[in-house]
């Protein structure tokens, strides 16, 4: 038995002296300094160096650079509908989202694709990650009128909550959103009103806190 031992060890140290490597030189990290390394999804893991993500593929390769802009919470809420909900980034139907703050300080949310690249524009104040083709995001729209008598810009604003497809077009309305303050001073992420629950099956909640259920003709 001693002898059997023996022989299997000398048979593993021989691809090692053959090399002429160690155990830590064949082992050499390919990134390093990570503080957090989440499961693949759609052939990529996000990874966590402080607040900034990236994403490794299947041979490890960083295949988007670390950025600070890609959607997540250190304690979210599961059972919200939207951003918080979103634990850590991943792709989903090939689109991750991120948040881009523009004028006044606010967040927009929109989605890059698996290149890095913005697939749709950071456009809604509040969205879903992807699920079978379809996300519910609220669109902001943003109108210039003219000037009043203090020659201060005067701006038209709308809101609508709509389903999404992967290209960015929005190919389902579902409500007006109103009641949206766009003062940074007392701006509220709006919460989302609808949960897709079949590709042809919504339920959304009203104005008096109820749900209906709906069909929509895609």
């Amino acid at each position: 038995m001693k002898r059997t031992l023996i022989l299997a060890a000398a048979l593993l140290a021989l691809p090692l002296a053959a090399a002429g490597q160690s155990v830590k030189e064949i082992n050499k990290p390919v990134l390093e300094n990570i503080d957090q390394v989440t499961p693949f999804h759609e052939g990529m893991a996000a990874v966590r160096q402080g607040n900034r993500w990236g994403f490794i593929n299947e041979q490890g390769v960083l295949a988007i650079p670390f950025r600070n802009d890609l959607v997540w919470n250190e304690s979210p809420n599961p059972g919200a509908q939207g951003v918080t909900s979103i634990e850590y980034p991943r792709f989903r139907d090939g689109r991750c989202p991120v948040k881009v703050v523009k004028e006044d300080g606010i967040p927009f949310y929109g989605y890059i694709d698996k290149t890095g690249k913005m697939a749709i524009e950071a456009e809604y104040l509040n969205l879903t990650e992807f699920n079978g083709g379809m996300a519910v995001g609220i669109y902001f729209r943003k109108t210039f009128r003219g000037k009043n008598n203090f020659q201060l810009n005067i701006y038209d604003y709308s809101f609508t909550e709509v389903i999404l497809n992967p290209r960015g077009d929005m190919i389902w309305p579902l409500s007006e959103r109103t009641n949206i303050m766009m003062d940074a001073r007392r701006y509220e992420r709006p919460e989302l009103q609808t949960r897709i629950l079949q590709p042809n099956l919504v339920a959304v909640k009203t104005g008096s806190r109820q749900w209906e259920i709906r069909k929509l003709d895609l």
